[in-house]
């Protein structure tokens, strides 16, 4: 079996801990990974997703001032559409990595391809980073803590299920069982020539 779980999980984890080390959505990003590499987009993937979560957290601050939280959005949008070039990106790489392959005439075609596995696994190590800072908090109730500690053993079983999943997925790809597909997002808003808005419809 694929075990490329082994690679992207701890690289994730690393991303998380560095992020949190400022805690800040305008630190410097160090990517300890050499450029144009799949653990450099690996890395740089989870901090665009860290980054991203906090942004989403000050946002809904109700002392923000309408200008502040309009920049803030418009950040979070700018964000969101790096993150969907990203995982492109990485899906191409493994595109390139398994173009040889010979595919079975019975293959079948999955319902996402690795690399949005690999994304919902980069947001699940921030989900359980957040949750384990709630259950250390001392400033709550013991219910709270324990809630939070029920919800942390979901996330847990929750990693282990995607991580599975996204290993038993690229072993199908790399046997030719399943094919690869990218279809780009094609985010219309973001595209001044497909936004009513921005190309000047009345």
């Amino acid at each position: 079996m694929s075990n490329f779980s082994e690679l992207c999980n701890p690289i994730f984890e690393q991303a998380t801990c560095d992020y949190h080390l400022k805690d800040d959505v305008d630190s410097l990003m160090k990517n300890p990974y050499k450029e144009y590499n799949i653990e450099y987009y690996l890395y740089l993937k989870n901090w665009i997703d860290a980054v991203q979560w906090h942004l989403e957290d000050i946002v809904r601050d109700p002392k923000l001032k309408p200008e502040e939280t309009i920049a803030i959005k418009r950040r979070i949008d700018k964000s969101n559409q790096e993150r969907t070039d990203l995982v492109e990106l990485i899906d191409s790489f493994f595109l390139e990595k398994y173009k040889h392959i010979q595919i079975s005439p019975q293959a079948t075609i999955n319902t996402e391809s690795p690399a949005w596995a690999i994304d919902r696994l980069s947001i699940l190590f921030l989900k359980i980073y957040h949750m384990k800072c709630e259950i250390e908090r001392t400033d709550v109730s013991p219910e709270h803590r324990d809630a939070c500690k029920q919800k942390l053993n979901i996330l847990l079983e929750q990693k282990q299920d995607l991580s599975t999943a996204l290993d038993q997925l690229l072993d199908d790809i790399i046997s030719g069982r399943k094919y690869m597909k990218v279809y780009k997002q094609m985010k219309m808003y973001n595209d001044p020539s497909l936004n009513p808005v921005l190309y000047g419809k009345k």
